[in-house]
């Protein structure tokens, strides 16, 4: 990770979960963080809970990421402050359990609008400061295991997961059309994926009783797995990395 030291990454989802977990290893790794989430006070929380020296490094925005003017607003502050960034953590996601026939369209709107399009919208304002700046700088999107199949739900329950597999999904796409695109630019600038299993966080909290009697992993154990794609030699590009807990029946 030294060559990231003093380097600015954006982490979308800062205020809980994965998101927290990988800003304060970031933060620890002696990169520059600065969060992205409507919940500004959960990040300012975490940020006091980090050590002192370590304070100033973590920056928190007030983003809604399903919203596009808001995702101009804080990348716009971030090239003002800092110049631009070097690395991406696409984290936000939204999940509203019920079924996609009978669910809210709003909510359905707001799924694909946060995990998809607020993807595509990071990305895109990401690669620009990149390749403006000829950084080599890295950009990771956050998937899950229903990107690569919809799972039945545990025992008799409803499936709750409507349009959610269906971003996701959408997202193991944008990765390859990335990498393509990428190349093509002839920039340096790499781009993973990390999907993970069934993870203890908010977005997990709020699904039916079952999922909660399964194997857990921890937002850490996540961050891990992004730590060591950043952390990687320039030449080694982590495509894809499934991270699932021991025993998962998925």
């Amino acid at each position: 990770m030294d060559r990231w030291q003093d380097r600015v990454a954006i982490v979308t989802g800062a205020s809980s979960g994965i998101g927290a977990a990988v800003a304060r290893k970031l933060v620890e790794a002696g990169v520059v963080v600065v969060g992205l989430a409507r919940r500004v006070e959960r990040m300012e929380a975490i940020k006091e809970q980090m050590p002192m020296e370590h304070q100033a490094r973590f920056h928190t925005i007030h983003c809604d990421v399903g919203d596009l003017d808001s995702i101009t607003a804080a990348f716009d502050w971030v090239e003002e402050q800092f110049g631009g960034c070097d690395i991406l953590v696409n984290n936000a996601g939204c999940l509203f359990p019920g079924q996609l026939l009978t669910l809210d369209v709003e909510h359905l709107q707001q799924t694909l609008n946060v995990n998809l399009m607020g993807t595509v919208h990071c990305t895109r304002r990401a690669f620009r400061s990149m390749q403006q700046r000829d950084v080599a700088g890295h950009v990771v999107l956050l998937n899950s295991l229903t990107g690569e199949t919809v799972i039945n739900p545990p025992g008799d329950e409803l499936q709750v997961l409507n349009m959610y597999p269906l971003t996701k999904h959408a997202i193991k796409a944008l990765l390859e059309v990335l990498r393509q695109e990428l190349r093509g630019f002839k920039t340096k600038i790499k781009v993973t994926s990390i999907a993970p299993g069934v993870t203890d966080r908010e977005l997990q909290r709020i699904l039916p009783g079952g999922y909660g009697a399964l194997p857990m992993l921890s937002p850490d154990d996540i961050a891990d797995g992004i730590m060591y794609a950043l952390g990687t030699p320039p030449h080694v590009q982590v495509h894809q990395l499934t991270i699932k807990p021991l025993g998962e029946p998925f």
